[in-house]
Protein backbone atom coordinates (compact mmCIF):
# COMPACT_ATOMS: atom_id res chain seq x y z
CA UNK A 1 0.00 0.00 0.00
CA UNK A 2 0.99 3.63 -0.39
CA UNK A 3 0.86 5.97 2.59
CA UNK A 4 1.53 9.67 2.92
CA UNK A 5 3.30 11.06 5.97
CA UNK A 6 3.35 14.82 6.48
CA UNK A 7 3.22 17.43 9.22
CA UNK A 8 -0.42 16.51 9.96
CA UNK A 9 0.30 12.91 10.94
CA UNK A 10 4.07 12.66 11.43
CA UNK A 11 3.73 12.85 15.22
CA UNK A 12 2.09 9.42 15.18
CA UNK A 13 4.21 6.29 15.47
CA UNK A 14 5.08 5.19 11.96
CA UNK A 15 6.80 1.86 11.35
CA UNK A 16 7.09 2.89 7.71
CA UNK A 17 8.88 6.15 8.52
CA UNK A 18 11.53 4.48 10.68
CA UNK A 19 11.90 1.71 8.11
CA UNK A 20 12.29 4.32 5.37
CA UNK A 21 15.09 6.17 7.16
CA UNK A 22 16.87 2.85 7.72
CA UNK A 23 16.44 1.91 4.04
CA UNK A 24 17.81 5.30 2.97
CA UNK A 25 20.92 4.66 5.06
CA UNK A 26 21.47 1.26 3.44
CA UNK A 27 21.00 2.67 -0.07
CA UNK A 28 22.52 6.14 -0.03
CA UNK A 29 25.26 5.72 2.60
CA UNK A 30 26.17 2.02 2.53
CA UNK A 31 25.64 1.29 -1.18
CA UNK A 32 26.15 4.60 -2.98
CA UNK A 33 28.68 5.99 -0.46
CA UNK A 34 27.09 9.44 -0.26
CA UNK A 35 28.49 11.61 2.52
CA UNK A 36 25.31 12.05 4.55
CA UNK A 37 24.51 12.33 8.26
CA UNK A 38 23.48 9.10 9.99
CA UNK A 39 21.43 9.09 13.18
CA UNK A 40 22.12 6.40 15.80
CA UNK A 41 24.19 4.52 13.23
CA UNK A 42 21.00 3.32 11.50
CA UNK A 43 18.98 6.15 9.99
CA UNK A 44 19.83 8.58 7.19
CA UNK A 45 18.26 11.87 8.25
CA UNK A 46 19.34 15.32 7.07
CA UNK A 47 18.35 18.95 7.63
CA UNK A 48 15.54 18.70 5.08
CA UNK A 49 13.72 16.00 7.08
CA UNK A 50 11.87 18.71 8.92
CA UNK A 51 8.15 19.18 9.60
CA UNK A 52 7.69 20.67 6.11
CA UNK A 53 8.74 17.46 4.32
CA UNK A 54 6.14 15.07 2.91
CA UNK A 55 6.90 11.37 2.42
CA UNK A 56 5.22 8.96 0.04
CA UNK A 57 6.00 5.44 1.25
CA UNK A 58 5.09 2.11 -0.33
CA UNK A 59 4.80 -0.53 2.39
CA UNK A 60 4.25 -4.26 2.67
CA UNK A 61 1.52 -5.89 4.75
CA UNK A 62 3.53 -5.39 7.94
CA UNK A 63 4.01 -1.68 7.31
CA UNK A 64 7.68 -2.03 6.35
CA UNK A 65 9.24 0.19 3.69
CA UNK A 66 9.46 -1.02 0.09
CA UNK A 67 9.91 2.27 -1.77
CA UNK A 68 9.66 5.95 -0.96
CA UNK A 69 10.26 9.54 -1.98
CA UNK A 70 10.54 12.76 -0.04
CA UNK A 71 8.81 15.90 -1.29
CA UNK A 72 10.03 19.35 -0.28
CA UNK A 73 8.16 22.63 -0.80
CA UNK A 74 10.10 25.00 -3.04
CA UNK A 75 8.76 28.02 -1.19
CA UNK A 76 11.39 27.13 1.43
CA UNK A 77 15.09 26.22 1.07
CA UNK A 78 15.35 22.83 -0.65
CA UNK A 79 18.17 20.73 -2.08
CA UNK A 80 18.24 22.19 -5.59
CA UNK A 81 18.44 25.85 -4.61
CA UNK A 82 20.51 25.31 -1.44
CA UNK A 83 23.10 22.83 -2.73
CA UNK A 84 22.94 22.60 -6.52
CA UNK A 85 21.80 25.94 -8.03
CA UNK A 86 24.72 25.74 -10.48
CA UNK A 87 22.94 22.86 -12.24
CA UNK A 88 20.14 25.18 -13.39
CA UNK A 89 20.45 27.44 -16.42
CA UNK A 90 18.56 30.44 -15.06
CA UNK A 91 16.53 30.85 -11.88
CA UNK A 92 15.80 27.80 -9.77
CA UNK A 93 12.07 26.99 -10.14
CA UNK A 94 10.12 27.89 -7.01
CA UNK A 95 6.50 28.33 -6.12
CA UNK A 96 3.41 26.97 -4.41
CA UNK A 97 2.71 24.70 -7.41
CA UNK A 98 6.26 23.26 -7.54
CA UNK A 99 7.60 20.55 -5.22
CA UNK A 100 11.04 18.96 -5.17
CA UNK A 101 11.42 15.16 -5.29
CA UNK A 102 14.34 13.91 -3.22
CA UNK A 103 15.56 10.58 -1.80
CA UNK A 104 13.74 8.34 -4.31
CA UNK A 105 14.54 5.04 -2.65
CA UNK A 106 13.86 1.37 -3.31
CA UNK A 107 14.65 -0.91 -0.38
CA UNK A 108 17.63 -3.20 -0.90
CA UNK A 109 15.51 -5.94 0.68
CA UNK A 110 12.97 -5.84 -2.17
CA UNK A 111 13.23 -8.94 -4.32
CA UNK A 112 12.98 -8.92 -8.11
CA UNK A 113 9.28 -9.83 -8.14
CA UNK A 114 8.37 -6.90 -5.87
CA UNK A 115 10.79 -4.25 -7.11
CA UNK A 116 8.95 -3.17 -10.27
CA UNK A 117 5.44 -3.10 -8.71
CA UNK A 118 6.74 -1.11 -5.71
CA UNK A 119 8.47 1.38 -8.01
CA UNK A 120 5.40 1.73 -10.23
CA UNK A 121 3.10 2.26 -7.24
CA UNK A 122 5.41 5.02 -6.01
CA UNK A 123 5.53 6.69 -9.43
CA UNK A 124 1.76 6.65 -9.87
CA UNK A 125 1.41 7.83 -6.29
CA UNK A 126 3.63 10.82 -7.02
CA UNK A 127 1.40 11.78 -9.94
CA UNK A 128 -1.82 11.30 -7.95
CA UNK A 129 -0.39 13.31 -5.05
CA UNK A 130 0.49 16.16 -7.40
CA UNK A 131 -2.93 16.22 -9.03
CA UNK A 132 -4.69 16.11 -5.66
CA UNK A 133 -2.60 18.90 -4.13
CA UNK A 134 -2.30 21.45 -6.91
CA UNK A 135 1.29 20.56 -7.80
CA UNK A 136 2.00 21.25 -11.48
CA UNK A 137 5.73 20.49 -11.50
CA UNK A 138 8.30 18.40 -9.68
CA UNK A 139 11.96 19.38 -9.68
CA UNK A 140 14.95 17.35 -8.56
CA UNK A 141 18.61 16.46 -8.90
CA UNK A 142 19.72 13.12 -10.30
CA UNK A 143 22.76 11.35 -11.62
CA UNK A 144 22.57 11.40 -15.40
CA UNK A 145 22.15 7.62 -15.63
CA UNK A 146 19.10 7.80 -13.34
CA UNK A 147 17.79 10.85 -15.19
CA UNK A 148 17.76 8.83 -18.43
CA UNK A 149 15.54 6.25 -16.71
CA UNK A 150 13.23 8.96 -15.35
CA UNK A 151 12.77 10.30 -18.88
CA UNK A 152 11.53 6.90 -20.04
CA UNK A 153 8.69 6.77 -17.50
CA UNK A 154 6.47 8.56 -20.01
CA UNK A 155 5.86 11.87 -18.31
CA UNK A 156 7.02 15.30 -19.53
CA UNK A 157 10.54 15.48 -18.12
CA UNK A 158 13.43 17.72 -19.12
CA UNK A 159 16.82 18.83 -17.86
CA UNK A 160 17.11 22.33 -16.42
CA UNK A 161 20.74 22.78 -17.45
CA UNK A 162 23.87 21.03 -18.60
CA UNK A 163 25.13 18.04 -16.58
CA UNK A 164 27.94 18.85 -14.18
CA UNK A 165 30.46 16.83 -12.20
CA UNK A 166 29.79 17.39 -8.50
CA UNK A 167 31.38 15.31 -5.77
CA UNK A 168 32.61 12.82 -8.35
CA UNK A 169 29.10 12.27 -9.75
CA UNK A 170 27.68 13.50 -13.07
CA UNK A 171 24.52 15.29 -12.00
CA UNK A 172 21.69 17.09 -13.73
CA UNK A 173 18.75 19.15 -12.49
CA UNK A 174 15.36 18.16 -13.83
CA UNK A 175 11.77 19.27 -14.01
CA UNK A 176 8.70 17.05 -14.48
CA UNK A 177 5.43 18.63 -15.59
CA UNK A 178 2.27 17.05 -14.19
CA UNK A 179 -1.20 17.47 -15.70
CA UNK A 180 -4.40 15.50 -16.16
CA UNK A 181 -2.88 13.55 -19.07
CA UNK A 182 0.16 12.37 -17.09
CA UNK A 183 -1.41 9.16 -15.70
CA UNK A 184 -2.24 8.04 -19.24
CA UNK A 185 1.30 8.83 -20.38
CA UNK A 186 2.74 6.67 -17.61
CA UNK A 187 0.30 3.87 -18.42
CA UNK A 188 1.32 4.02 -22.08
CA UNK A 189 4.94 3.60 -20.98
CA UNK A 190 3.98 0.53 -18.93
CA UNK A 191 3.98 2.26 -15.54
CA UNK A 192 1.17 1.44 -13.12
CA UNK A 193 -1.72 -0.69 -14.18
CA UNK A 194 -1.52 -3.74 -11.89
CA UNK A 195 1.10 -2.26 -9.54
CA UNK A 196 -1.14 -2.42 -6.47
CA UNK A 197 -2.39 -5.93 -7.11
CA UNK A 198 1.11 -7.19 -7.85
CA UNK A 199 2.35 -6.39 -4.34
CA UNK A 200 2.14 -9.35 -1.95
CA UNK A 201 0.28 -9.06 1.32
CA UNK A 202 3.55 -9.18 3.26
CA UNK A 203 7.23 -8.97 2.44
CA UNK A 204 9.37 -12.08 2.62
Amino acid sequence: MLITVDQDNRAHEHIALRSMFAARKRVFVDLLKWDLPVLAGRFEVDQFDDPHATYLIVTDGAGEHLASARLLPTTRPAILDALFPHLVAGPVPRGEEIAEITRFCLSRDVNAAMRRPARDLLLTGLVEHALANGICSYTGVAEVSWFRQIERFGWDCRALGEPCIDGGRLLTALRIEIDAATPARLAAAGIGGNAVGALPAAAA
